[in-house]
């Protein structure tokens, strides 16, 4: 009997992705499967064509091949020469039951594994991340089935040896070959590489010994943290599998900008607008800190762009009691808008300050603009 067309096996068509055939094929592996399917004489064999087509589309070379020759592939089992060929035939069809099953090779039933770990984003304020928060945040994570215990299994029932591997969590076959008979061990397509099979699953969580819940975890944030700065809940993870420990939970950190205060590292900076006079006579200033307002003392002659230093007065620092500094940019504010008796003012403190030449050239325009409006009879 001729094969069928891969692709009608699995039901996909011939553009399907990798993620399409490989959806197809857990379902359908699922269907067929001899130790599922039992009222089905043709199980065992329609599970052997789908996991036969599938190890040949999964793969993206082999696939290439079947697309140009079909079955009449002159390479399939072979990838250039010598064993390499099918060391690649076994390798693939081990990963087909590592994949679906989840299970790992070896001689041994695969034991328990630890959940995996979760990653959560945490925006907070600037303030909070100044002086820290206690924040409760709520995560969708897996819990051990408290029905079962994590089990799988209906209460007073308990997981069976499986009777395909007896306990060893892989299977056998002999393939002959060129080169001689080779054996290939893969995980045990019956348990998935535990050793074991539940025969009565528990209700609560249909076997898989965990179910899906919103936890509420509270997590205390510590004064100084930054963008990007992790915090490890240990044990906040998925649950594991089987009795095995939890993952963590990692917090990612993201702090919102603030308007007055920039922050590089430890250190904050910020920018303060104070008049020309100020600057020219000194004066003392009221600048705020992410404690208080404290008092500047601004001295004569301060130029825009100077910067002065506030010791200890930054963000505290991750794991210590010592802080960074604060910067103060003074940014010397120009007015817009004089009265003509402010500006003779300014015009007559050029005057003794040496700086007659700019205010001659001012005089002689506004000559000129005088002259005008005489000329031609403007009020």
């Amino acid at each position: 009997m001729s094969k069928r067309d891969y692709y009608e096996v699995l039901g996909v068509g011939k553009s399907a992705s990798a993620d399409e055939v490989k959806r197809a094929y857990r379902k359908l592996a699922r269907q067929f499967h001899p130790d599922v399917n039992k009222d089905d004489p043709s199980a065992a064999e329609k599970f052997k064509e789908v996991s036969e087509a599938y190890e040949v589309l999964s793969d993206q070379d082999k696939r290439s091949r079947y697309d140009q020759f079909g079955h009449a592939d002159p390479t399939a089992g072979f990838n250039g020469g010598g064993g390499a060929g099918f060391q690649d035939f076994g390798g693939g069809f081990g990963d087909i039951f590592d994949m679906f099953f989840g299970g790992g090779g070896g001689g041994r039933a695969r034991g328990p594994q630890r959940g995996s770990d979760l990653q959560y984003n945490l925006q907070i304020e600037f303030s909070e991340a100044a002086f820290g928060v206690e924040k409760e945040i709520e995560i969708p994570r897996s819990e051990e089935c408290q029905t079962c215990h994590g089990s799988g299994s209906k209460p007073g029932h308990s997981p069976e040896t499986c009777s395909v591997c007896r306990g060893t969590g892989t299977q056998e076959s002999v393939v002959n070959t060129p080169l001689g008979r080779m054996v290939n061990r893969r995980t045990c397509s019956a348990c998935g590489g535990d050793g074991k099979r539940i025969t009565q699953p528990c209700e609560k969580c249909s076997g898989a010994g965990r179910i899906k819940t919103r936890k509420k975890i509270e997590v205390n944030i510590p004064p100084g943290v930054d963008t990007g700065n992790r915090i490890r809940v240990s044990g906040g993870g998925e649950a594991g599998d089987r009795g095995a420990p939890p993952g963590d939970l990692y917090i990612v950190i993201h702090v919102k900008e603030d308007k007055f205060f920039h922050r590089d590292g430890d250190d904050l900076f910020c920018e303060v607008p104070i008049s020309f006079v100020q600057a020219a006579l000194g004066d003392e200033i009221h600048v705020r800190t992410l404690d208080e307002t404290v008092s500047l003392r601004i001295p004569e002659g301060t130029q825009t762009g100077t910067v002065f230093r506030l010791r200890g007065k930054g963000m505290p620092r991750l794991q210590s009691s010592s802080r960074g500094d604060q910067h103060v940019r003074i940014q010397i504010v120009t007015p817009r808008t004089l009265t003509d008796e402010q500006k003779e003012l300014l015009r007559k403190l050029g005057r003794e300050l040496g700086i007659e030449a700019h205010e001659q050239q001012r005089s002689f325009f506004e000559k000129v603009k005088d002259g005008v409006k005489d000329a031609l009879n403007w009020d």
